[in-house]
């Protein structure tokens, strides 16, 4: 049987992916093993261990939410790529979404898989690239970034971004949209502490816009029998 060249694409982006993903995940968590083994300050493995069953499990849960709903929308390389140099939320989701709705491609699709991973990367180098320069400018443009008049804007930052991505795909179905979001504001208002775990707060966000999806579907369903 003669191998198609997006099959023999997917199996070595899987590959590569894998032992980078591998190296990634030995260097994340080596790294304090040999900083502390150089210093001669090994970290204390119980502190960790405690500090870890506080927030690990809450993290574990949206980790794993997040690699299931993400993960179609990016494909493969995308995903790859994402997940281990990070920050997907704020950049790496956002990027590849633009240039999907730019490209008018569909997920799941070979042309989706390609854009998404061309995008992503293009997202990590532009990243890198401004990191290194703020990193350098961050001395000289200290009295400007930590200026009062500056800080409201830096606060708002992230709600901005989301009520951006919110609104584009907020507006292609109004009504569907209206009742989560109410849900979860309401929640959040009576109890206040629920904002600490946002990302945990995706699942039931997530599995009550996709029941009252399905029901739409049903009843439209229903109403072309008829």
């Amino acid at each position: 049987m003669e191998k198609r060249p997006y099959d023999e694409y997917l199996r070595s982006t899987h590959r590569l992916g894998r032992i980078v993903s591998v190296i990634t995940l030995i260097l994340l968590v080596g790294a304090p093993f040999v900083i502390g083994g150089y210093l001669g300050a090994a970290p204390d493995l119980a502190a960790a261990a405690r500090g870890f069953l506080s927030v690990g499990l809450v993290w574990t849960v949206s980790s794993v939410v997040e690699f299931l709903v993400y993960t179609p929308m990016l494909g493969a390389g995308g995903s790859y790529l994402a997940f281990i140099t990070g920050n997907l939320i704020n950049m790496k989701i956002p990027c590849a979404m633009t240039a999907r709705e730019m490209a008018g491609v569909k997920t799941g699709t070979p042309e989706n898989e390609i854009l998404s991973t061309l995008s992503i990367a293009t997202s990590s180098l532009v990243t890198i690239v401004v990191l290194a320069v703020g990193v350098a400018l961050l001395t000289p443009l200290r009295p400007v970034l930590q200026s009062p008049a500056l800080q409201p804007a830096f606060a708002n930052v992230v709600p901005a971004l989301f009520g951006a991505m919110a609104w584009k795909y907020f507006r292609k179905d109004p009504k569907l949209a209206m009742i989560p979001l109410i849900a979860m504001t309401v929640l959040f208002t009576l109890v206040p502490s629920l904002t600490s775990s946002t990302s945990f707060m995706i699942i039931p966000a997530g599995a009550l816009a996709i029941g009252l999806s399905y029901l739409k579907y049903r009843q439209e369903q229903r109403g072309e029998a008829k």
